[in-house]
């Protein structure tokens, strides 16, 4: 269900209300692309079901699906249309168009092709667990999450939130953990990092399926490159690529996770029960790796975009 993930913390002073949450979904709802539409977006059923609830709750945990579709209109036949249209006029009045009169053109023809382009849907998974306050989205892009989580802020009153933040930043503990090779305790350290330079070379190490308790990947911390991702693996159970912007990337949950279970126990609720209650033990200790949370933790310091809802018209 989840491969990765970006992390916020919800205020303390939201109060969860699960039947609010649905309500302010259903406000939104995804509908396909428009002839005419580039881009469209909003929530499904995270069942699948044609009239299911936005907001579905298993044990505790809250699920959410976000779902978006663009057109995929290549700029070299864009280019072309408007080249076409462009050289119609030429020939029908003997002038050039101007630099207004071409961005018209192109309007023209974006609006011409659209009904005629492909089209391309992105799902995502997003996790709230209300007791814990964590704000969890499946996401490796930060302007696909901020997307979702303005919908939130924006839908539901009083909801604030703010990134993950820790007393000790990700790239400075996985520095520590490569150069000492002591990792946290209930993690070991994996086969892949990626170490960059901070000087305008920008030069870029990457290790993949390798060793990396060797004193190269020693010597380069202390020539100046630090870790921009580690992969690593928490109790035997979960193994995951972090990053130094605290994001958590190529999340597997090994076999262990799965021991006493028939092949036949999977299925919605099974698979949410799993990943979140695993989760939810990883997260407090990948917090306590490093150093435990910052001031955010508490609601201070929010970003004043993140801290009330936006008034609306």
């Amino acid at each position: 269900m989840f491969n990765k993930l970006i992390i916020y913390r919800i205020a303390t002073s939201w109060q969860a209300d699960l039947a609010a949450v649905e309500s302010a979904l259903s406000r939104t709802p995804f509908a396909p692309c428009g002839p005419t539409q580039e881009r469209s977006a909003g929530w499904v059923p995270p069942r699948g079901e044609e009239e299911g609830l936005f907001a579905e709750s298993i044990g505790g945990q809250w699920i959410l699906r976000f779902m978006s579709e663009s057109k995929m209109l290549p700029a070299s036949v864009l280019n072309r249309k408007v080249q076409e249209k462009a050289d119609a006029i030429e020939r029908t009045s003997g002038r050039k168009p101007g630099k207004k009169e071409k961005q018209e053109l192109k309007d023209e023809a974006k609006l011409d092709l659209l009904p005629m382009a492909f089209t391309k849907q992105g799902g995502m998974w997003i996790w709230i667990d209300p007791a814990a306050r964590f704000l969890a989205l499946d996401t490796g892009s930060q302007t696909r999450a901020d997307e979702v989580v303005t919908l939130l802020v924006d839908g539901l009153p009083g909801f604030a939130v703010a990134l993950l933040d820790t007393q000790t930043s990700a790239q400075a503990a996985m520095a520590h953990w490569l150069s000492s090779q002591e990792p946290p305790v209930g993690f070991t350290i994996d086969q892949e990092c990626e170490l960059k330079s901070a000087d305008e070379a920008k030069s870029v190490v990457r290790y993949g399926r390798h060793p990396l308790d060797i004193d190269e990947v020693k010597a380069h911390i202390e020539a100046g490159k630090l870790p921009s991702k580690l992969a690593l693996t928490w109790d035997d159970r979960i193994s995951l690529l972090l990053t130094d912007s605290l994001q958590i990337k190529k999340l597997t949950f090994l076999e262990t996770v799965f021991d006493g279970q028939a092949k036949d126990d999977g299925g919605f609720d099974a698979d949410v029960a799993i990943a979140t209650g695993e989760l939810s033990k990883l997260l407090p200790d990948l917090i306590e790796a490093l150093g435990g949370e910052g001031r955010t933790a508490l609601g201070e310091g929010l970003p004043a975009a993140l801290q009330q809802p936006k008034e609306r018209p």
